[in-house]
């Protein structure tokens, strides 16, 4: 489901992401939650919510790195 506010969002992106890219996540994975609506649409058999997880992190990723002390840097 969509997610209202990024106090919503799930204990690994909260606990781990600086709050822009708690916020580059969530209006990724809302958007993609309504683009990815139809199965026919997703690749393999992966839920709606799966992929919408997985454009969410591929948007973070654009403009945050992991960095060797395990947190995201903006790149």
């Amino acid at each position: 489901m969509p997610y209202d506010r990024i106090s919503e969002l799930p204990d690994a992106v909260r606990d781990h992401l600086p709050k822009h890219a708690q916020e580059i996540y969530k209006e990724a994975f809302n958007s993609a939650w309504g683009d990815y609506k139809d199965p026919a649409d997703r690749r393999g058999d992966a839920t709606r919510e799966e992929t919408a997880h997985k454009v969410a992190w591929s948007a973070v990723k654009q403009k945050y790195r992991k960095g060797d002390d395990d947190n995201w840097h903006p790149k």
